[in-house]
Protein backbone atom coordinates (compact mmCIF):
# COMPACT_ATOMS: atom_id res chain seq x y z
CA UNK A 1 0.00 0.00 0.00
CA UNK A 2 1.15 3.47 -0.77
CA UNK A 3 -0.07 6.56 0.14
CA UNK A 4 0.86 9.92 -0.73
CA UNK A 5 -0.13 13.30 0.38
CA UNK A 6 -1.65 15.41 -2.39
CA UNK A 7 -2.74 18.48 -0.33
CA UNK A 8 -3.60 19.35 3.44
CA UNK A 9 -0.05 18.80 3.75
CA UNK A 10 1.60 21.32 6.20
CA UNK A 11 -1.83 23.92 5.71
CA UNK A 12 -4.83 23.63 6.53
CA UNK A 13 -6.90 23.68 3.48
CA UNK A 14 -6.71 21.13 -0.07
CA UNK A 15 -7.36 17.88 1.83
CA UNK A 16 -6.62 15.34 -0.84
CA UNK A 17 -4.66 11.97 0.03
CA UNK A 18 -4.29 9.22 -2.57
CA UNK A 19 -4.31 5.32 -1.80
CA UNK A 20 -2.09 2.93 -3.88
CA UNK A 21 -3.38 -0.41 -3.56
CA UNK A 22 -3.29 -3.61 -5.64
CA UNK A 23 -3.23 -1.50 -8.91
CA UNK A 24 -6.28 0.40 -7.57
CA UNK A 25 -6.41 4.10 -6.51
CA UNK A 26 -8.57 5.53 -4.32
CA UNK A 27 -8.89 9.16 -3.01
CA UNK A 28 -9.64 10.47 0.53
CA UNK A 29 -11.18 13.82 0.15
CA UNK A 30 -10.73 16.18 -3.11
CA UNK A 31 -10.83 19.76 -1.40
CA UNK A 32 -9.91 23.24 -2.83
CA UNK A 33 -6.88 24.77 -1.23
CA UNK A 34 -7.10 28.21 -0.42
CA UNK A 35 -4.45 30.88 0.14
CA UNK A 36 -2.61 33.19 -2.21
CA UNK A 37 -4.95 33.66 -5.70
CA UNK A 38 -2.46 33.07 -8.01
CA UNK A 39 -1.00 29.60 -6.27
CA UNK A 40 -4.43 28.47 -5.02
CA UNK A 41 -5.30 28.46 -8.81
CA UNK A 42 -2.65 26.55 -10.01
CA UNK A 43 -2.96 24.03 -7.22
CA UNK A 44 -6.31 23.24 -8.09
CA UNK A 45 -6.38 23.38 -11.26
CA UNK A 46 -3.60 20.69 -11.56
CA UNK A 47 -4.01 17.19 -10.60
CA UNK A 48 -0.16 15.29 -9.87
CA UNK A 49 -1.90 12.07 -10.83
CA UNK A 50 -4.05 11.17 -13.92
CA UNK A 51 -8.11 12.09 -13.08
CA UNK A 52 -9.19 9.03 -15.11
CA UNK A 53 -7.25 6.25 -13.10
CA UNK A 54 -8.59 7.25 -9.90
CA UNK A 55 -11.31 4.25 -8.85
CA UNK A 56 -13.05 5.90 -6.44
CA UNK A 57 -13.38 8.69 -3.89
CA UNK A 58 -14.33 8.86 -0.09
CA UNK A 59 -15.40 11.47 0.85
CA UNK A 60 -15.20 12.56 4.60
CA UNK A 61 -17.70 15.75 4.42
CA UNK A 62 -18.85 18.62 2.60
CA UNK A 63 -16.57 21.63 3.59
CA UNK A 64 -15.43 23.18 0.73
CA UNK A 65 -11.90 22.64 1.62
CA UNK A 66 -12.64 19.22 1.77
CA UNK A 67 -15.26 18.57 -1.34
CA UNK A 68 -14.62 21.77 -3.19
CA UNK A 69 -12.13 20.70 -6.27
CA UNK A 70 -14.13 17.58 -7.10
CA UNK A 71 -15.95 19.01 -10.43
CA UNK A 72 -12.54 19.68 -11.62
CA UNK A 73 -11.87 16.40 -11.08
CA UNK A 74 -14.77 14.50 -12.55
CA UNK A 75 -14.09 16.97 -15.52
CA UNK A 76 -10.84 15.53 -16.16
CA UNK A 77 -12.17 11.98 -16.63
CA UNK A 78 -12.28 11.05 -13.28
CA UNK A 79 -15.84 8.38 -14.04
CA UNK A 80 -15.91 6.37 -10.52
CA UNK A 81 -18.36 6.63 -7.44
CA UNK A 82 -17.95 9.38 -4.81
CA UNK A 83 -19.23 7.79 -1.19
CA UNK A 84 -20.29 10.25 1.41
CA UNK A 85 -23.47 10.04 4.15
CA UNK A 86 -26.80 11.73 1.89
CA UNK A 87 -26.78 14.92 4.35
CA UNK A 88 -22.98 15.73 3.01
CA UNK A 89 -24.87 14.58 -0.38
CA UNK A 90 -27.23 17.48 -0.09
CA UNK A 91 -24.90 19.85 1.58
CA UNK A 92 -22.42 19.07 -1.44
CA UNK A 93 -25.63 19.57 -4.07
CA UNK A 94 -25.76 23.26 -3.14
CA UNK A 95 -22.08 24.29 -2.17
CA UNK A 96 -20.41 22.97 -5.93
CA UNK A 97 -22.79 24.61 -7.46
CA UNK A 98 -22.47 27.43 -5.67
CA UNK A 99 -18.75 27.49 -6.13
CA UNK A 100 -19.43 26.78 -9.43
CA UNK A 101 -21.49 30.20 -9.78
CA UNK A 102 -19.66 32.17 -7.99
CA UNK A 103 -16.33 31.14 -9.77
CA UNK A 104 -18.02 31.79 -13.29
CA UNK A 105 -19.41 35.34 -12.01
CA UNK A 106 -15.88 36.08 -10.82
CA UNK A 107 -14.21 35.20 -14.04
CA UNK A 108 -16.78 37.58 -15.59
CA UNK A 109 -16.05 40.69 -13.29
CA UNK A 110 -12.68 40.01 -13.84
CA UNK A 111 -12.51 40.05 -17.23
CA UNK A 112 -15.64 43.02 -17.96
CA UNK A 113 -12.98 45.08 -15.08
CA UNK A 114 -9.81 44.17 -17.68
CA UNK A 115 -11.56 45.19 -20.48
CA UNK A 116 -12.68 48.71 -19.00
CA UNK A 117 -9.37 49.51 -17.75
CA UNK A 118 -7.60 48.61 -21.29
CA UNK A 119 -10.20 51.24 -22.38
CA UNK A 120 -11.27 49.23 -25.45
CA UNK A 121 -14.89 48.04 -24.83
CA UNK A 122 -15.00 45.76 -28.07
CA UNK A 123 -11.91 44.16 -27.54
CA UNK A 124 -11.58 40.97 -24.77
CA UNK A 125 -9.19 41.09 -21.86
CA UNK A 126 -5.76 39.73 -23.01
CA UNK A 127 -5.40 37.06 -20.97
CA UNK A 128 -9.08 36.09 -20.11
CA UNK A 129 -9.64 34.42 -16.71
CA UNK A 130 -10.83 31.20 -17.21
CA UNK A 131 -13.02 29.77 -14.18
CA UNK A 132 -11.91 26.95 -12.46
CA UNK A 133 -14.97 24.82 -13.39
CA UNK A 134 -18.40 25.63 -14.31
CA UNK A 135 -22.08 24.79 -13.43
CA UNK A 136 -22.10 21.98 -16.01
CA UNK A 137 -19.34 20.70 -14.59
CA UNK A 138 -20.65 20.57 -11.00
CA UNK A 139 -23.74 19.40 -12.04
CA UNK A 140 -21.64 16.18 -13.90
CA UNK A 141 -19.87 15.49 -10.59
CA UNK A 142 -22.88 15.13 -8.71
CA UNK A 143 -24.19 12.13 -10.37
CA UNK A 144 -21.35 10.58 -9.31
CA UNK A 145 -22.66 10.81 -5.46
CA UNK A 146 -23.08 7.17 -3.97
CA UNK A 147 -25.03 7.77 -0.43
CA UNK A 148 -23.59 5.32 2.58
CA UNK A 149 -25.04 4.70 6.07
CA UNK A 150 -23.26 5.89 9.48
CA UNK A 151 -21.70 3.04 10.70
CA UNK A 152 -22.38 0.76 7.70
CA UNK A 153 -19.76 -1.45 5.92
CA UNK A 154 -19.67 -0.47 2.27
CA UNK A 155 -17.71 -2.31 -0.70
CA UNK A 156 -16.19 0.76 -2.28
CA UNK A 157 -14.06 -0.77 -4.43
CA UNK A 158 -13.43 -5.16 -4.62
CA UNK A 159 -12.04 -5.79 -1.44
CA UNK A 160 -11.64 -2.95 0.54
CA UNK A 161 -14.23 -1.66 2.66
CA UNK A 162 -15.18 1.78 3.82
CA UNK A 163 -17.80 2.35 6.95
CA UNK A 164 -18.01 5.49 8.12
CA UNK A 165 -18.34 7.23 12.12
CA UNK A 166 -19.85 10.40 13.31
CA UNK A 167 -17.28 13.36 13.35
CA UNK A 168 -18.93 15.60 15.12
CA UNK A 169 -17.68 18.37 12.98
CA UNK A 170 -20.97 19.14 10.86
CA UNK A 171 -23.97 18.19 9.39
CA UNK A 172 -23.35 14.48 8.04
CA UNK A 173 -19.45 14.55 8.87
CA UNK A 174 -17.45 11.61 9.22
CA UNK A 175 -14.25 9.83 10.39
CA UNK A 176 -13.59 6.78 7.24
CA UNK A 177 -12.32 3.35 8.46
CA UNK A 178 -10.85 1.19 5.71
CA UNK A 179 -10.40 -2.14 4.99
CA UNK A 180 -7.22 -3.17 2.82
CA UNK A 181 -4.90 -5.67 2.41
CA UNK A 182 -5.74 -6.89 5.72
CA UNK A 183 -5.01 -3.79 7.34
CA UNK A 184 -7.22 -1.03 8.90
CA UNK A 185 -6.93 2.77 8.16
CA UNK A 186 -8.00 5.88 9.42
CA UNK A 187 -9.19 8.84 8.05
CA UNK A 188 -10.02 11.09 10.87
CA UNK A 189 -11.82 13.80 8.12
CA UNK A 190 -12.06 17.02 10.46
CA UNK A 191 -12.91 15.86 14.12
CA UNK A 192 -15.59 18.35 16.07
CA UNK A 193 -16.47 18.66 19.52
CA UNK A 194 -18.30 17.84 22.17
CA UNK A 195 -21.86 19.98 22.50
CA UNK A 196 -21.34 22.36 19.49
CA UNK A 197 -24.47 23.85 18.82
CA UNK A 198 -26.99 21.46 16.38
CA UNK A 199 -25.10 18.47 15.44
CA UNK A 200 -24.02 15.52 17.65
CA UNK A 201 -20.94 14.91 19.13
CA UNK A 202 -18.17 12.82 17.82
CA UNK A 203 -17.36 9.33 18.11
CA UNK A 204 -14.36 7.99 19.64
CA UNK A 205 -11.79 6.34 17.17
CA UNK A 206 -11.54 2.97 16.78
CA UNK A 207 -8.70 0.77 16.57
CA UNK A 208 -6.45 0.93 13.35
CA UNK A 209 -3.25 0.33 12.37
CA UNK A 210 -2.72 3.49 10.69
CA UNK A 211 -4.14 7.27 10.98
CA UNK A 212 -3.96 10.10 9.30
CA UNK A 213 -5.37 12.76 11.54
CA UNK A 214 -6.35 16.34 11.45
CA UNK A 215 -4.33 19.00 13.36
CA UNK A 216 -6.04 22.11 13.03
CA UNK A 217 -5.81 23.41 16.44
CA UNK A 218 -3.13 20.85 17.49
CA UNK A 219 -0.94 23.50 19.66
CA UNK A 220 -3.53 25.02 21.62
CA UNK A 221 -7.01 24.64 24.16
CA UNK A 222 -10.34 25.76 23.46
CA UNK A 223 -12.53 27.73 25.92
CA UNK A 224 -15.53 26.21 27.02
CA UNK A 225 -18.42 26.86 23.99
CA UNK A 226 -20.66 28.81 27.05
CA UNK A 227 -18.35 31.61 26.13
CA UNK A 228 -19.20 32.06 22.41
CA UNK A 229 -22.61 32.82 23.58
CA UNK A 230 -21.46 36.04 26.56
CA UNK A 231 -18.73 37.29 23.81
CA UNK A 232 -21.44 36.92 20.82
CA UNK A 233 -23.86 39.15 22.95
CA UNK A 234 -21.67 41.74 23.99
CA UNK A 235 -20.40 42.48 20.01
CA UNK A 236 -24.01 42.77 19.29
CA UNK A 237 -24.50 45.56 21.92
CA UNK A 238 -21.35 47.17 21.73
CA UNK A 239 -21.30 47.64 17.92
CA UNK A 240 -25.23 48.18 17.93
CA UNK A 241 -24.87 50.62 20.73
CA UNK A 242 -22.68 53.01 18.33
CA UNK A 243 -24.66 52.79 15.27
CA UNK A 244 -22.38 49.80 13.80
CA UNK A 245 -22.85 47.07 11.48
CA UNK A 246 -21.40 43.65 12.27
CA UNK A 247 -20.07 41.80 8.70
CA UNK A 248 -19.48 38.03 9.76
CA UNK A 249 -18.08 36.10 7.36
CA UNK A 250 -19.32 32.80 7.95
CA UNK A 251 -19.14 29.25 6.21
CA UNK A 252 -22.23 28.41 4.68
CA UNK A 253 -22.52 25.16 6.09
CA UNK A 254 -22.84 24.90 10.40
CA UNK A 255 -21.41 28.24 11.30
CA UNK A 256 -24.31 30.20 9.91
CA UNK A 257 -26.72 28.13 11.22
CA UNK A 258 -24.50 27.56 14.75
CA UNK A 259 -24.90 31.51 14.51
CA UNK A 260 -28.47 32.40 13.58
CA UNK A 261 -29.49 29.83 16.81
CA UNK A 262 -27.59 31.48 18.91
CA UNK A 263 -28.90 34.91 18.14
CA UNK A 264 -32.55 33.22 18.54
CA UNK A 265 -31.28 32.33 21.95
CA UNK A 266 -29.90 35.27 22.74
CA UNK A 267 -33.23 37.33 21.74
CA UNK A 268 -35.36 34.83 23.52
CA UNK A 269 -33.26 35.01 26.71
CA UNK A 270 -33.51 38.76 26.90
CA UNK A 271 -29.74 39.32 26.26
CA UNK A 272 -29.28 41.04 22.97
CA UNK A 273 -30.81 44.00 21.42
CA UNK A 274 -33.19 42.92 18.55
CA UNK A 275 -31.75 44.37 15.72
CA UNK A 276 -32.33 42.95 12.18
CA UNK A 277 -30.39 39.65 10.99
CA UNK A 278 -29.59 38.97 7.02
CA UNK A 279 -28.19 35.98 6.34
CA UNK A 280 -27.22 37.16 2.62
CA UNK A 281 -26.03 34.01 1.02
CA UNK A 282 -28.32 31.64 -1.38
CA UNK A 283 -25.72 29.29 -0.33
CA UNK A 284 -26.63 29.28 3.03
CA UNK A 285 -30.57 29.91 2.71
CA UNK A 286 -30.37 26.67 0.75
CA UNK A 287 -27.66 24.81 3.06
CA UNK A 288 -30.40 25.56 5.60
CA UNK A 289 -32.98 23.98 3.97
CA UNK A 290 -30.70 20.85 3.68
CA UNK A 291 -30.40 21.20 7.73
CA UNK A 292 -34.01 21.09 8.28
CA UNK A 293 -34.10 17.55 5.93
CA UNK A 294 -31.74 16.34 8.20
CA UNK A 295 -32.67 16.11 11.67
CA UNK A 296 -31.55 12.47 12.08
CA UNK A 297 -28.10 14.49 12.33
CA UNK A 298 -29.03 16.83 14.94
CA UNK A 299 -28.15 16.97 18.94
CA UNK A 300 -30.77 16.60 22.28
CA UNK A 301 -30.64 20.27 22.13
CA UNK A 302 -32.10 21.48 19.12
CA UNK A 303 -34.50 18.51 19.01
CA UNK A 304 -35.86 20.57 21.32
CA UNK A 305 -36.60 23.35 19.61
CA UNK A 306 -38.63 21.17 17.32
CA UNK A 307 -40.44 19.04 19.43
CA UNK A 308 -41.84 22.70 21.33
CA UNK A 309 -42.60 23.53 17.57
CA UNK A 310 -39.97 25.96 17.03
CA UNK A 311 -37.42 26.61 14.44
CA UNK A 312 -34.34 26.73 15.20
CA UNK A 313 -33.13 28.42 11.93
CA UNK A 314 -36.13 30.96 11.88
CA UNK A 315 -37.27 34.04 14.33
CA UNK A 316 -39.12 37.57 13.23
CA UNK A 317 -36.21 39.71 12.83
CA UNK A 318 -34.33 37.51 10.63
CA UNK A 319 -33.90 37.76 6.52
CA UNK A 320 -32.53 35.01 4.55
CA UNK A 321 -31.64 37.28 1.33
CA UNK A 322 -30.88 35.45 -2.23
CA UNK A 323 -31.87 37.95 -4.77
CA UNK A 324 -28.63 39.76 -5.41
CA UNK A 325 -30.87 43.21 -5.74
CA UNK A 326 -31.90 42.53 -1.74
CA UNK A 327 -27.88 41.75 -0.98
CA UNK A 328 -26.88 45.11 -2.77
CA UNK A 329 -29.58 47.02 -0.67
CA UNK A 330 -28.11 46.28 2.26
CA UNK A 331 -25.59 48.68 1.34
CA UNK A 332 -28.30 51.43 2.45
CA UNK A 333 -29.01 49.97 5.63
CA UNK A 334 -28.66 53.03 8.03
CA UNK A 335 -29.00 51.17 11.06
CA UNK A 336 -27.39 48.41 13.35
CA UNK A 337 -27.39 45.03 11.84
CA UNK A 338 -25.97 41.81 11.45
CA UNK A 339 -25.15 40.76 8.03
CA UNK A 340 -23.72 37.00 8.05
CA UNK A 341 -22.54 36.25 4.55
CA UNK A 342 -20.48 33.29 2.83
CA UNK A 343 -16.91 32.49 2.48
CA UNK A 344 -15.84 31.93 6.09
CA UNK A 345 -12.37 32.83 5.21
CA UNK A 346 -13.86 36.35 2.75
CA UNK A 347 -12.14 34.48 -0.02
CA UNK A 348 -15.37 34.90 -2.33
CA UNK A 349 -19.03 35.34 -2.24
CA UNK A 350 -21.02 38.34 -1.13
CA UNK A 351 -19.18 38.93 1.79
CA UNK A 352 -16.57 40.12 -0.17
CA UNK A 353 -18.70 43.31 -1.34
CA UNK A 354 -20.12 43.44 2.69
CA UNK A 355 -16.57 43.62 3.66
CA UNK A 356 -15.51 46.46 0.49
CA UNK A 357 -18.74 48.63 1.63
CA UNK A 358 -18.16 48.43 5.52
CA UNK A 359 -14.42 48.52 6.94
CA UNK A 360 -13.93 51.68 6.14
CA UNK A 361 -16.01 52.86 8.95
CA UNK A 362 -14.97 52.83 12.63
CA UNK A 363 -18.13 52.19 13.59
CA UNK A 364 -18.38 48.66 12.18
CA UNK A 365 -17.32 45.63 13.21
CA UNK A 366 -15.89 42.57 11.22
CA UNK A 367 -16.72 39.54 13.22
CA UNK A 368 -14.44 36.38 12.78
CA UNK A 369 -15.48 33.24 13.59
CA UNK A 370 -13.92 30.59 12.29
CA UNK A 371 -10.45 29.27 10.97
CA UNK A 372 -8.67 31.51 8.55
CA UNK A 373 -5.97 30.16 6.16
CA UNK A 374 -2.76 31.94 5.81
CA UNK A 375 -2.63 34.17 2.98
CA UNK A 376 -6.85 34.66 3.13
CA UNK A 377 -8.49 38.16 3.78
CA UNK A 378 -9.92 37.11 6.60
CA UNK A 379 -6.49 35.89 7.80
CA UNK A 380 -5.34 39.21 6.96
CA UNK A 381 -7.68 40.87 8.67
CA UNK A 382 -6.93 38.79 11.87
CA UNK A 383 -3.72 39.44 11.95
CA UNK A 384 -4.63 43.43 11.92
CA UNK A 385 -3.60 44.37 8.52
CA UNK A 386 -4.46 47.98 7.73
CA UNK A 387 -4.78 48.12 4.28
CA UNK A 388 -6.29 45.19 2.16
CA UNK A 389 -6.95 44.28 -1.24
CA UNK A 390 -10.70 43.17 -2.47
CA UNK A 391 -11.03 43.21 -6.04
CA UNK A 392 -7.74 43.93 -6.72
CA UNK A 393 -8.40 47.33 -5.02
CA UNK A 394 -6.70 48.73 -1.33
CA UNK A 395 -9.38 49.41 0.98
CA UNK A 396 -8.48 51.05 4.49
CA UNK A 397 -9.67 48.82 7.10
CA UNK A 398 -11.05 50.99 10.09
CA UNK A 399 -13.59 48.81 11.30
CA UNK A 400 -12.94 46.53 14.62
CA UNK A 401 -11.77 43.18 13.77
CA UNK A 402 -12.81 40.67 16.57
CA UNK A 403 -13.09 37.08 17.08
CA UNK A 404 -15.20 33.90 18.92
CA UNK A 405 -12.63 31.47 18.83
CA UNK A 406 -14.94 29.35 20.98
CA UNK A 407 -17.39 28.07 18.16
CA UNK A 408 -14.66 26.27 16.33
CA UNK A 409 -15.82 23.24 14.67
CA UNK A 410 -11.96 21.76 15.33
CA UNK A 411 -11.30 19.43 17.92
CA UNK A 412 -8.35 21.71 20.15
CA UNK A 413 -5.08 19.59 21.21
CA UNK A 414 -6.66 18.35 24.06
CA UNK A 415 -9.69 16.83 22.23
CA UNK A 416 -7.61 14.93 19.55
CA UNK A 417 -5.61 13.21 21.73
CA UNK A 418 -8.88 11.88 23.66
CA UNK A 419 -10.16 11.08 20.47
CA UNK A 420 -7.43 9.01 19.29
CA UNK A 421 -7.25 7.02 22.33
CA UNK A 422 -8.73 3.84 21.81
CA UNK A 423 -6.42 2.98 18.88
CA UNK A 424 -2.46 3.95 20.19
CA UNK A 425 -2.24 -0.21 21.65
CA UNK A 426 -2.77 -0.99 17.73
CA UNK A 427 -1.90 2.15 15.72
CA UNK A 428 1.87 1.72 13.89
CA UNK A 429 1.84 4.89 11.69
CA UNK A 430 0.35 8.09 12.40
CA UNK A 431 0.44 10.75 9.83
CA UNK A 432 -0.75 14.50 10.78
CA UNK A 433 -2.26 16.31 8.13
CA UNK A 434 -4.73 19.60 7.72
CA UNK A 435 -2.81 21.91 10.36
CA UNK A 436 -0.11 24.21 9.73
CA UNK A 437 3.40 23.25 10.65
CA UNK A 438 3.83 24.70 14.17
CA UNK A 439 0.02 23.42 15.07
CA UNK A 440 1.45 19.99 13.85
CA UNK A 441 4.78 20.11 15.50
CA UNK A 442 3.29 20.93 18.41
CA UNK A 443 0.49 17.84 18.95
CA UNK A 444 3.22 15.49 17.79
CA UNK A 445 5.52 16.57 20.63
CA UNK A 446 2.37 15.70 22.51
CA UNK A 447 1.09 13.00 21.37
CA UNK A 448 4.75 11.46 21.57
CA UNK A 449 4.95 12.10 25.50
CA UNK A 450 1.32 11.11 26.47
CA UNK A 451 1.37 7.76 24.06
CA UNK A 452 5.09 7.31 23.05
CA UNK A 453 3.80 7.10 19.64
CA UNK A 454 6.07 8.92 16.81
CA UNK A 455 4.30 10.99 14.54
CA UNK A 456 4.88 12.02 10.84
CA UNK A 457 4.07 15.10 9.32
CA UNK A 458 4.23 14.57 5.78
CA UNK A 459 5.03 17.25 3.13
CA UNK A 460 2.88 17.64 0.04
CA UNK A 461 3.69 14.98 -2.50
CA UNK A 462 5.50 12.77 0.03
CA UNK A 463 4.64 9.03 -0.73
CA UNK A 464 4.64 6.14 1.79
CA UNK A 465 4.61 2.81 0.92
CA UNK A 466 3.76 0.53 4.45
Amino acid sequence: MQITFRGAARTVTGSQHEIQSGGRRLLLDCGMYQGRRAEAAERNKNFAFPPSEVDAVLLSHAHIDHSGNLPNLTSKGFQGPIFTTSATRDLCNSMLMDSAFIQEKDAEFLNRRSTRRRRVIEEPPENPIEPLYTVKDATAALTQFRDVEMRVRTEVLPGVFSTTHEAGHMLGSTFLEIELEGKRLLFSGDIGRKNLPIIRDPEHACPADILIMESTYGDRLHQPLRYAKEKLAAIINETSGRGGKIIAPAFAVGRTQQLVLMVHELIKEGKIKEIPVFVDSPLAVNVTEAFRAHTECYDTETKLFLDRGDDPFGFRRLRYIRDVEESKALNDVRVPCLIISASGMAEAGRVLHHLRNNIGDPRNTVLITGFQAENTLGRKLLDGQREVNIFNEPIRVRAEVLKINELSGHADQNELLAWMEPLVRTVKHVFLVHGEYAQQKALAVAVKERYNLDVTIPDRGESFTL
